[in-house]
Formats: C-alpha cells, structure tokens, sequence
C-alpha cells in the first residue's frame, strides 16, 4: 500500500513521517483535488522528504501532478548548516520558467476589432516552436554577458525599458550567476534561442480583465475592468534543460561519494557546500538569467507589434515571475529563523505585504503572483499574503496543473475540435503545432478556477483579478 494522506485542516492533508522520511509533507487543496490526487505525487513527496538537510513540511499547491522526482508544484526547503542539499531534480528542466505579465492602456473594445489581425501579427514576430530559433544569434562573450546580467543585459541592449527592471523578481538579475559552470552543449543550445517562446505549454496571450476582486490592490497594480494584458509563460529553453540534465547526470554519479541514498534517480542532488552543489548553483542561476532575458526580448517584440496596430500604445511591466528555482531565503523555522535553500518546482515566490524585497509598487499590498491559464480559460492574477511565509515558505502555486497527461490529451481532444471551440468562444489561437493543441486543450488541465479559489482560502496569496483570453500563441 502507497502513502495515505490524512486531513488536518478544511484544506490541508498530511502525509505523516513514516519509514525513512525525515519530516512530513503536506497538500493544499480540496477534497475532491485530494481525492484525484496522483499516486505518484504522494510517493514523490515522501521521496524528496527523505533527502538530507530538508526542513518540513515539504509541500505540494493545489495544482500538484506528478514530474521527475519532485512534484510539479512542490516546494521543499534544505538547511546547508545541517547538511542540506540543492537538488536538479527539484528545481526542474525547465530553469526559471516563469510568467510576465504586461498591461497598459488598451481596453478590450480597443483590441476586440482588430484581433485576428494582431493574432497573425505575434504569430510572424514571435519565433516560436520546438527548435525555433530566434533573430538574435550571441558570440560566446555575449553569452557571458546574458548569463551574467539577465534582464539588465536585454534593456542595456535596448530591449525594453529600465524600469522594467523594478517589475521582476531579483530586480531582473539573478545574482551569484556563473557561466563558466553552463556547459558546452548548453550553450550550443542556447545560440539562437533567447527571445523565442518554445512549444509544451508556452504561450503568448492577449487577455482582457473581466473581474477585480480587491479594488485597492488592483489600484496599486494598476489594473482595472476590460483592462487588455499580455502575458508570457517561457523558460530558459536549451540552455536550461541542458543544464538540468548535465548536473542530474554528475549529482547521480556522485551521491554515493557524498552518502546520499537516491530512492529515485530522478531526485538527484548534492550538498549544498560541496564543490558540485556549487557548480549547480552558480549554472541555474545563470539559467535564470537566460530566463529572464528571454522574457524580456520577448516583451520588447509584442511591443513592436501592438505600437504598430495602436500607435501611442504602451505595454508597461506588471510582473516577471518565475516557478523553477532555488532560491536563498531566511524563513521562521522550528529552530529559529534560519538561511535556506527554498526550491520551488511549478510554484511562485509569494511574499507578503511589507516584505522588504519588494519593490515600491507593491511593498504595500504583497507580491503579484502570476497563475496562468490554458488557451480557453481564465488566468489570475493574485498577491501573496503574510500568512504564506508561516505556511509555505512564502509560496503559492503557478498555475493549473494538468489533470491528463500529453498523449491521453492529444487522444481525448482532436486539435480541430479544440481550435473550433476557441473560435466560437472568440478566442483567437495560433500555433506551430496542431498536435500540440490537443496536448494543450483546456480540459487537459485542473479548474484553474478551484485553485486560484483554494490558494486564497489557505492564505497563501489572494485574488486581485481574473482575465480571460483574447488571443494566444502557442509553438
């Protein structure tokens, strides 16, 4: 018999400390998530539970599914004072994928007119698809300069503005980067990919605001009611999955050495003190780097074209997120307030209002948090709250979550029968990839609807706004 989780709270389940784990862990979410939640996830989280120095609970969102080692939607934090590690495998292929979200001065009545012909302008400008490679084609020392300097570098080479820099985790800039730690291969992968959006569940979205929850939170955001947003969901590309993969290979190979026992390959790490915990580190920070920069190319490019069909437009920054990462914290633990290694793998970074890493904007009310949707439906945009600091190391989840996996998908939900249904929905879709749509379709994918809902009553973050699609560009 697999794990059991057992209720502790209207929303919370615990799965208690048994066998070889060192803490327990523990799910948010309702009943009925509960109910459908994977197997596979339960066996994950009592696996990463089991990895030295971790300090519980270890956690999983209410868009938890299963992935390579470590849930999608987990958070789990090491101590390197107690021997704690950093692990790939909990940080996940895809480096600081994340979401950025533009609003501006556009309302949907503005944008409703002429959308298809905005669908098929994104579509030509924005490279997109499995391999797609972009106009931008960097010399080895310009790729240092990416890697080191991430969202900063873009804007120094004029894409987009300084003050986007103030709307991004880290101010745009992961520091600690090194990318003498990326490999060869890394790089070669990474060529001509900055600035394109990939395929998977990338995406491009035109969206409109059809529902402001709190009123002086969105003020602060600068959000209002059929307000139009564009945002956009990517990651590190090659360059990531390549750095993953490399250190996943080389932590494998060196567990034993460092007396760590690996219940599953897929969860591979090493101490944070040694000298492969540092190589990672320095690597994935430089992904995160690449991630960011990536967003930024490409918010300068959905500029280009919205300033060409509304002249005098602008597209100014909301929010840059990002949800596969490891990130150094001090958090409130039994044993005092201690410095931690927080990875967070599909979830978002939630800190509360008065947080002193926050930028100015949004010191006041808490960090925006980011959930996106799936072609057809919503997306949300929320605030991390104070309480999620005690109850989740400051964390939230990041989007959906998929309820099926790609080829049930893509047999369940012909692609014609998924882009048919968007258009009679008014919702404009272009991709690269039929087959990809049906991978992609909606129903694949837990009611965003019940997480966003789920979140905000655990106090993790709270809802501001909801927005619906206008259009979307998928690889």
């Amino acid at each position: 018999m697999g794990p059991v989780l057992r209720q502790i709270e209207a929303l919370a389940w615990e799965l208690p400390q048994t066998g070889a784990m060192r803490t327990r862990a523990v799910f948010y979410g309702s009943q009925a998530a509960a109910k459908a939640l994977e197997d596979g996830v339960l066996t994950q989280l009592a696996n990463v539970t089991g990895l030295p120095g971790v300090v519980g609970p270890v956690l999983a969102m209410p868009d938890a599914h299963p992935g390579y080692g470590f849930p999608i939607g987990a958070v789990a934090a090491f101590d390197p004072e107690a021997g704690g590690v950093v692990s790939a495998g909990g940080v996940g292929f895809d480096i600081a994928c994340g979401v950025r979200t533009l609003v501006g001065n556009l309302s949907r009545q503005d944008v409703e007119p002429v959308r298809e012909q905005l669908a098929d302008r994104l579509f030509a400008r924005i490279p997109c698809g499995l391999g797609q490679g972009g106009a931008l084609r960097l010399s080895d020392a310009a790729m240092d300069r990416m890697l080191r300097g991430g969202a900063a570098w873009a804007v120094g080479q004029g894409y987009g503005e300084a003050g986007d820099l103030t709307r991004c985790e880290e101010g745009g800039v992961m520091a600690g980067a090194d990318p003498a730690a990326v490999s060869g291969l890394a790089r070669k992968r990474q060529r001509d990919a900055l600035g394109t959006l990939g395929s998977g569940n990338h995406y491009l979205e035109v969206q409109y605001i059809d529902e402001i929850y709190d009123h002086p939170a969105a003020a602060a955001y600068g959000l209002r009611r059929d307000q139009v947003a564009v945002s956009i969901h990517c990651g590190s590309r090659g360059l990531g999955h390549q750095t993953a993969t490399d250190h996943m290979a080389a932590m494998r190979q060196a567990a034993p050495g460092h007396g760590i026992t690996l219940p599953d390959p897929d969860l591979a790490c090493a101490p944070i003190a040694s000298a492969l915990g540092q190589s990672y580190l320095g690597a994935m920070r430089a992904a995160i780097n690449c991630a960011l920069a990536g967003r930024q190319v490409l918010s300068h490019l959905v500029r280009e074209v919205f300033a060409e069909l509304f002249p005098g437009c602008r597209l100014p920054l909301l929010f840059d997120v990002s949800h596969n990462t490891c990130k150094v914290e001090r958090h409130q633990t039994e044993r005092g307030v201690k410095t931690l290694y927080v990875h967070r793998k599909g979830a978002t970074r939630a800190y509360g209002p008065g947080h002193p890493e926050l930028p100015d904007f949004c010191r006041a009310v808490g960090q925006p948090v980011i959930i996106g949707g799936s072609m057809g439906t919503a997306s949300f945009i929320l605030c991390g709250a104070a309480s999620a600091a005690g109850r989740s190391f400051a964390s939230a989840c990041h989007g959906a979550g998929r309820a099926l996996g790609r080829r049930q998908a893509a047999k369940q939900f012909p692609a014609r029968s998924v882009l048919a249904d968007l258009a009679e929905r008014g919702i404009s879709l272009r991709a690269k990839s039929l087959k990809g749509v049906g991978e992609e379709a909606p129903a694949a994918y837990k009611d965003i609807e019940d997480v966003a809902h789920t979140t905000q009553e655990l106090g993790l973050a709270r809802k501001i706004a909801r927005l619906r699609p206008l259009a979307c560009i998928k690889g």
